[in-house]
């Protein structure tokens, strides 16, 4: 692969992304049915977290830097003592606040949390005689564990194809590619397994890092583009707000029924696989 002509500097628009996601999903719980499309924030989070890991992980493969190991342990330095705090206080409160077979089953959430695959747990609860959302205190991680999941898997993928100089787009694409059509063909047959599975959710994760190739190796590419849109609506802070405006749609708009009326029947059964969110 050639020298980077660019590189990823501080981006104050991927922390404005951040704050639409974080507030979109708090106030689609808060007011699902004035923001009933807030959900979509989780979706903003994972296009970041690709773009990010992956130009991190392209930079350093250009230097001849890169090591797994480093990778994995950065990770660990930056997950782990939040998740702990969370983890310890998820405890401390269903000791006072939950059953014993629901606190039993915190037990087996956070375990699960631990190791990164409470989204598989999720899943197979997933039903009619599941308990209640505000009886699973880690309910939440299950977007985390997807992104750990991308991040243990990724990392070696990149590895490999750019140690055997494979177009590293191609690949980024093809896989993308699966993965949406996956979700596509099961979300009607098996609907909790591809809201939580990561092989239904990768798509995602890799539009970013689509986005990220583009701007390291075709920055030009994305010059051309944006200024084709510059002729169209005037200026790049007129682009910005297009965008936002988009955004702001679909949190406005999208429903939780949208998606999953037709495979889950019933609009509590879409509650109940959107309280996850």
């Amino acid at each position: 692969m050639s020298s980077l002509p660019e590189k990823l500097t501080y981006r104050p628009e991927i922390d404005g992304l951040r704050a639409f996601a974080v507030l979109s999903v708090v106030a689609f719980h808060a007011f699902p049915e004035l923001v009933s499309g807030g959900f979509v924030g989780v979706d903003v989070f994972f296009v970041i977290s690709g773009f990010l890991i992956t130009g991190h992980i392209y930079e350093n493969l250009d230097k001849g830097q890169f090591s797994l190991a480093e990778f994995f342990a950065r990770r660990i330095r930056r997950i782990f003592p939040a998740l702990i705090v969370v983890m310890a206080s998820a405890l401390a409160f269903g000791w006072i606040a939950l059953l014993a077979d629901e606190y039993a089953q915190l037990g087996k959430h956070i375990s699960s949390s631990a190791a990164f695959v409470v989204n598989f747990v999720l899943a197979g609860e997933a039903g009619y005689f599941d308990n209640a959302a505000e009886t699973k205190p880690m309910l939440h991680l299950w977007s985390l564990a997807v992104e750990e999941q991308f991040y243990i898997i990724w990392p070696v993928v990149l590895w490999f194809a750019w140690k055997r100089q494979m177009n590293l787009l191609a690949v980024t694409a093809i896989i993308a590619a699966v993965s949406f059509t996956l979700n596509l063909h099961f979300v009607e047959l098996e609907p909790a397994e591809t809201f939580f599975w990561p092989i239904g959710r990768f798509w995602e994760l890799l539009a970013g890092s689509i986005l990220a190739w583009l701007l390291l190796y075709r920055s030009d590419f994305l010059i051309h583009s944006t200024g084709r849109f510059h002729k169209i609506l005037g200026s790049s802070n007129l682009i910005s707000f297009v965008g936002f405006l988009l955004l702001a749609c679909s949190v406005l708009i999208l429903h939780d029924g949208a998606c999953f009326s037709i495979c889950l029947g019933t609009h509590s059964d879409i509650r109940d696989i959107n309280d996850y969110t």
